[in-house]
């Protein structure tokens, strides 16, 4: 099996269908109230969050378990609503390197499809446990969002 070329092994691309419109799934990735609760991979518990939303500001999210916070700080490179956010995203998972997440979104009926494409890492094997990391993310953001449209 021939090996993957660097570009792709130091990238990973999550795409979920979330059943409310896509003006609400891009409002929730810019508002730290509601990331609180959603932006918590694995066993983290809750989620600390500043949010600069602009081109240009900073964001920091602060992930707290059990056992250990993990600290991610970035940069706003792309605020496109409703279809497109980008940011660099740094943290000990990035050996502290600047990494990029583009967050698109897709008109799919009343559904919207996300689609995370997380690149640029330093080394091929932080790639995995970030695949888990947004996959988790992605799935408690569509319980999130599902929840406050039944309420």
């Amino acid at each position: 099996m021939p090996e993957p070329a660097p570009e792709r092994a130091n990238k990973l691309v999550i795409r979920k269908i979330i059943p409310v419109p896509r003006e609400r799934v891009f409002a929730a990735w810019l508002d730290p109230e509601g990331m609180r609760n959603w932006m918590c991979p694995g066993n983290c518990r809750s989620a600390e969050v500043e949010i600069d939303a602009r081109v240009g500001g900073k964001f920091r999210i602060l992930m707290k378990s059990e056992e250990k916070d993990y600290d991610h700080t970035g940069e706003y490179v792309v605020i496109d609503p409703p279809s497109k956010l980008a940011f660099t995203w740094i943290s000990e998972g990035t050996d502290h390197q600047p990494t990029l997440v583009t967050v698109e979104l897709f008109d799919r009926g009343k559904e919207c499809e996300l689609v995370l494409t997380h690149e640029r890492f330093p080394r091929a094997e932080k790639v995995e446990p970030h695949r888990q990391g947004w996959g988790s993310i992605v799935e408690k953001l569509a319980a999130h969002l599902q929840a406050a449209a039944r309420s």
